[in-house]
């Protein structure tokens, strides 16, 4: 009898025993999964993966997750372009993403999170806004999310005066993904689906043209809008007063008054007693602005030089015209497709 009672005790002990380590352990697996959903799963959890992804250059990691790519609605929606390349989606253009940090999570609404997080830009500091929903649960516990809004930005790049361009040493045409049978024009625009936040720096540098360095660094979803000056350089600059130059020694070379389509002549009213000879006093300075098709000289002064023998029709003296003639000269100048100089003079 003795035996049975103690064989009792001992089953109620392991009973006990067993029902208090089965508390403890589903207290500690609800306060891990509790605390898995604070954290990992949670929305600045979900949105911290995302920039951990870029932060690693991890493109597809990021690209995989719920709602990072917008579809074609989202970009109507938006007023975007639709059907946008993902030229810029690889980790090759990526900068460095560094001292990521939490700085909110507020549900704006049921489900609804705002989420917001500070870190370096290629080592400047900078902050971005970030809109998930939650989509549910997986697993059966952990809380699953999607971006409301998709975090990629579309950065609608025109470049003024030219068609390429580079951005994070990555080499672009802006004409590449237009239609067949798009017209040339003298400035062009396209438009890139690219990854937020990130800093990109865009630039034209060719022979004949050149932009200043534009850094821009993208912390919004949606349209960001990039403009890239491509400018004569030094070198087309200089070609083009080598060219202007070459005609007008061509003009001086006629030994008659008015050299014919040349900018420059002079009236006598006197007798002409020599073959007038020509030269160039002053060539003028080419100074090239952009107009709305073409770059542009403005009207410029030049000085030619004659001098010519002649005799005076009322008393017959005879005297030598040795005189500095100014005229007035403009052009439009483009780059062809051969990279030659299409010059007109007006």
């Amino acid at each position: 009898m003795s035996a049975l009672r103690s064989t009792s005790a001992r089953t109620l002990r392991t009973v006990i025993a067993v029902f208090v380590i089965a508390v403890l352990l589903g207290g500690a697996l609800l306060a891990a999964i509790t605390a898995l959903n604070r954290g990992v799963y949670s929305a600045g959890g979900f949105v911290g993966g995302y920039l951990d992804s870029l932060a690693r250059h991890d493109t597809e990691g990021a690209l995989a997750l719920p709602g990072v790519v917008p579809s074609n609605d989202d970009l109507e929606a938006a007023s975007l372009p639709q059907n946008l390349p993902r030229t810029l989606l690889r980790a090759s253009v990526l900068g460095d993403l560094t001292d990521l940090e939490q700085i909110s999570d507020t549900e704006t609404s049921p489900g609804l999170h705002t989420v917001v997080y500070d870190f370096l830009l290629d080592g400047e500091a900078a902050t971005m806004q970030f809109t998930v929903q939650s989509t549910g649960t997986f697993a059966g516990v952990f809380t699953a999310w999607r971006f409301a809004t998709s975090p990629l930005a579309v950065l609608q790049v025109t470049v003024l005066h030219e068609r390429a361009f580079t951005v994070n040493g990555l080499d672009l045409d802006t004409r590449a993904h237009a239609a067949t049978d798009a017209p040339d024009t003298f400035s062009t625009q396209a438009a890139y689906l690219a990854f937020a936040p990130m800093r990109y720096s865009f630039a034209h540098d060719s022979t004949m043209l050149s932009s200043e360095p534009l850094s821009v660094p993208v912390v919004a979803s949606g349209a960001t809008d990039v403009t890239i000056n491509a400018m004569p350089t030094e070198t087309f600059t200089g070609q083009v007063q080598a060219e202007l130059n070459s005609f007008l020694d061509k003009c001086i070379v006629d030994q008659v008054l008015q050299p014919s389509n040349c900018p420059f002549g002079i009236t006598i009213n006197d007798r002409v007693l020599s073959a007038p000879v020509w030269s160039i006093a002053q060539y003028p300075s080419v100074l090239l602005e952009a107009g709305e098709s073409s770059f542009e000289m403005a009207s410029t002064t030049g000085l030619a030089h004659i001098v010519v023998d002649v005799q005076s029709l009322f008393d017959g003296d005879k005297s030598t015209r040795d005189e500095d003639v100014s005229f007035v000269i403009g052009l439009s100048v483009t780059i062809q497709s051969d990279g030659n100089l299409a010059i007109q003079l007006r």
